[in-house]
């Protein structure tokens, strides 16, 4: 027994009667569609993933130099309270 109850015959009828119905070169030209689609849809979430990482870098820096400006004011007001 297959997949669901299906047996390797009946699966091997379905895919010889869809080679009948569209043709080996139809079938193919779906196949490479396809592909490029995947391929397409991989790379632009490789993209996604690559500037979600620089915009968390690009954040980081900008809080590590609000930070320090926080830090570099209460320097300046205790040496004016100190003076």
């Amino acid at each position: 027994m297959g997949i669901s109850g299906i047996s390797i015959w009946q699966l091997l009828i379905v895919l010889l009667i869809i080679v009948v119905l569209f043709g080996t070169k139809k079938l193919r030209s779906i196949g490479t569609d396809l592909g490029g689609a995947v391929k397409g849809f991989r790379d632009s979430v490789r993209e996604g993933e690559a500037e979600a990482g620089a915009a968390k870098e690009s954040a980081g820096k900008i809080q590590q130099s609000d930070a320090n400006r926080v830090i570099d004011s209460e320097v300046a007001a205790k040496t004016k309270e100190k003076v």
